[in-house]
């Protein structure tokens, strides 16, 4: 049984699953919007916001905590440091929105465009 069991496993073992977030995150951050399954967005969300939460902070130690999240990417860290998360430094939490799609033609999967507010 799964109780409490929350996160989704997409049928990937957890380091596929860990470099799936890390991948739809920095694309996230490069571009502001991405389209992607229903799911993996719903996934995404609480992933980016706990980033973007600890960049709020701007101190070393939610420097390095950030920099370990997103895989030493430097130019996509100093972006979330120096244009998200100053757009939010008011705003406790909610950063991100999600707006469902139509099912996808191929496969039939719900899809969504998550986006920065």
């Amino acid at each position: 049984m799964r109780h409490h069991n929350t996160k989704r496993k997409f049928g990937r073992e957890k380091n596929q699953r860990n470099a799936l977030l890390n991948s739809l995150a920095l694309n996230l951050i490069v571009r502001e919007k991405i389209k992607t399954t229903e799911p993996k967005a719903k996934e995404l969300r609480p992933f980016i916001e706990k980033i973007i939460t600890c960049a709020k902070k701007n101190d070393l130690a939610s420097h390095k905590l950030v920099v370990s999240k997103l895989s030493n990417r430097k130019a996509e860290v100093r972006k979330v440091f120096e244009k998200i998360a100053p757009k939010y430094i008011d705003k406790h939490g909610g950063y991100t929105r999600i707006l469902k799609l139509g099912a996808r033609k191929s496969d039939g999967a719900k899809m969504a465009i998550i986006e920065f507010v």
